[in-house]
C-alpha cells in the first residue's frame, strides 16, 4: 500500500527571527547604501556629468571662422579668445529637451564679452543664455521673438569678476525658462505662444553648446539631469 503522506519538511526559522535578521541586514548595509548614493556621479538620480575633467570625450570644437583654440587644462575646457567666436557643442544624442536642468560653472580669462554663452534645448528649438555679452555685462536669453537678449524682458546687467568662477543653472519646463547665476534668479519667463530661437551665429552650437565672443572663457561641472514633478511644478509657477 503507497503512502500518501507528504515528506516531513525541515522547520523553518520563526517570522519573529525572520524580521530581527532583516533589521540586522538593515543596519549592517544601510551606511553603505546612503554612501553610494551620496557618491552617485552628479549627485542626483538620472543625473548625465557632460564633462570628465580628463578630456573632450561626448564634444566636439565647432569650426567657427577665425576660432582659437579649445583645449582641456587643469580639469576644465578652456576656449581661448578667438576673431571672432570660439565655442564646443555636445555630440551626445541622450540629452533631454524639456523638464530638466543644466548646471555648470563659467569663468572668463581674458576679454570683455561673453564667456560662456550656453544654447540648450526648448522642445523642439533652442535658447542662448549669453553671458556678459555687448561689452561685459548684458546677460539674458537670445532670442525671444526674434528680439535679443540685450532688447528683451530677460535682460539683466551683470558684473563678471576675471578669472573667478560663476556657477549657473537653467531649468527648462514646457512653459518655463528660469536661470539662476551663483543661486540668484536673473531670469524667469513664460515662452508659450512664442517665437523661441538662437542667433545665426550660435546655431552650430545646438543642441548643446558653449561659446565666447572674442573672449577667453573655462567651463568645467558641466551636468545636466531631470526635473522631479515636484521642481516641475514650482518652476511653472510665476508671480502675475
Amino acid at each position: 500500500m503507497t503512502d500518501a503522506r507528504q515528506p516531513r519538511l525541515a522547520p523553518g526559522p520563526t517570522r519573529s527571527s525572520s524580521i530581527i535578521a532583516l533589521a540586522l541586514c538593515a543596519m549592517a548595509l544601510g551606511p553603505l547604501v546612503a554612501t553610494a548614493s551620496e557618491n552617485q556621479p552628479g549627485g542626483k538620480p538620472g543625473t548625465l556629468v557632460l564633462f570628465d575633467g580628463k578630456s573632450l570625450e561626448g564634444w566636439k570644437k565647432v569650426d567657427f571662422i577665425g576660432t582659437g583654440e579649445v583645449k582641456v587644462e587643469d580639469g576644465t575646457i578652456v576656449m581661448e579668445a578667438g576673431r571672432s567666436m570660439t565655442g564646443i557643442t555636445a555630440t551626445r544624442k541622450d540629452l533631454p529637451t524639456t523638464n530638466y536642468e543644466l548646471s555648470y560653472e563659467a569663468m572668463r580669462l581674458s576679454g570683455h564679452d561673453f564667456f560662456a554663452a550656453a544654447t540648450f534645448p526648448v522642445g523642439a528649438s533652442f535658447i542662448t543664455l549669453v553671458n556678459g555679452g555687448w561689452g561685459g555685462g548684458v546677460t539674458g536669453l537670445s532670442s525671444l521673438d526674434g528680439i535679443d537678449a540685450s532688447e528683451n524682458e530677460t535682460m539683466q546687467s551683470v558684473t563678471y569678476k576675471d578669472k573667478t568662477w560663476h556657477r549657473f543653472r537653467v531649468r527648462v519646463t514646457d512653459r518655463v525658462i528660469r536661470c539662476w547665476i551663483d543661486e540668484r534668479l536673473i531670469v524667469a519667463v513664460n515662452y508659450q505662444g512664442r517665437k523661441v530661437g538662437t542667433r545665426v551665429e550660435v546655431r552650430r552650437n545646438q543642441p548643446l553648446g558653449f561659446a565666447t565672443w572674442e573672449t577667453a572663457g573655462a567651463l568645467r561641472a558641466i551636468k545636466v539631469r531631470p526635473l522631479t514633478p515636484d521642481e516641475v511644478a514650482a518652476a511653472n509657477k510665476l508671480e502675475e
